[in-house]
């Protein structure tokens, strides 16, 4: 019996597109302005530290943003990077420059869910401030209500096993019990490891005839005996 739904956003609940051709842009390039005038804030000091211990490279702001342009070049998943992407979105969506994208099969899918008493979480390589911002500016409205928590690469990177064994920790439920959604085989393939439920949302991509995990064009197509 699934206890718990655990979903990614990029290409799952949220469209590519969204993501790369809105939120990354828009960071790429408010980027270098946000960090400078806020770098003696403790908390940009502290995630420019973390960038230059990563990069193995002098504690220099500059040289901070040099490479986390870098980074967003090569959609690198560097936890200080995501950071600063979610405190840069957020005065985005607060300015209205742009909404949440949610796709509506996941909208109502996961208002079903919640209705029927299945714990729902969110485990995303976008730091917990940024998928909360998401979830809380969508056409729909404040959609954060119907989760019961969020988590990012801080508990463990995406493909990393260990990092579902933390959440099944955290969440107090075990792995049989939780059902893992994601676009990603790779990240699908390490919660099945732990034991995790898995499905496979493809968003109409061609199939995957060797993947040993339940493939989907949408939420609607997850239906109750999946679980």
């Amino acid at each position: 019996m699934i206890k718990a739904i655990v979903t990614d956003i990029e290409g799952t609940t949220s469209s590519l597109s969204f993501v790369k051709d809105v939120l990354f842009p828009y960071a790429r390039v408010k980027l270098p302005d946000y960090v400078r005038q806020h770098q003696d804030e403790p908390t940009i000091k502290q995630l420019l530290a973390d960038t230059c211990n990563e990069a193995n490279i002098s504690l220099n702001t500059e040289n901070a943003i040099e490479q986390l342009i870098e980074w967003i070049d090569q959609d690198k998943k560097i936890t200080p990077l995501k950071a600063l992407q979610g405190l840069i979105w957020e005065t985005g969506y607060k300015q209205g420059d742009f909404t949440g994208h949610l796709y509506q099969d996941a909208i109502d899918n996961l208002n079903t869910w919640k209705a029927k008493g299945i714990a729902l979480y969110v485990y995303s390589s976008g730091s917990v401030l940024a998928q909360k911002l998401l979830f809380g500016h969508t056409a729909s409205g404040d959609l954060t209500p119907l989760f019961s928590g969020f988590f990012d690469t801080n508990i463990g990177g995406k493909k990393e096993p260990d990092s579902y064994r933390k959440i099944a920790d955290e969440i107090a439920i075990p792995p049989a019990n939780i059902l893992f959604l994601s676009d990603i085989k790779e990240e699908l393939d390490a919660a099945k490891t732990v034991g995790y439920r898995t499905i496979w949302l493809t968003r109409h991509q061609a199939p995957d005839t060797k993947a040993a995990h339940l493939q989907v064009d949408s939420f609607d197509d997850i239906i109750d005996s999946a679980f």
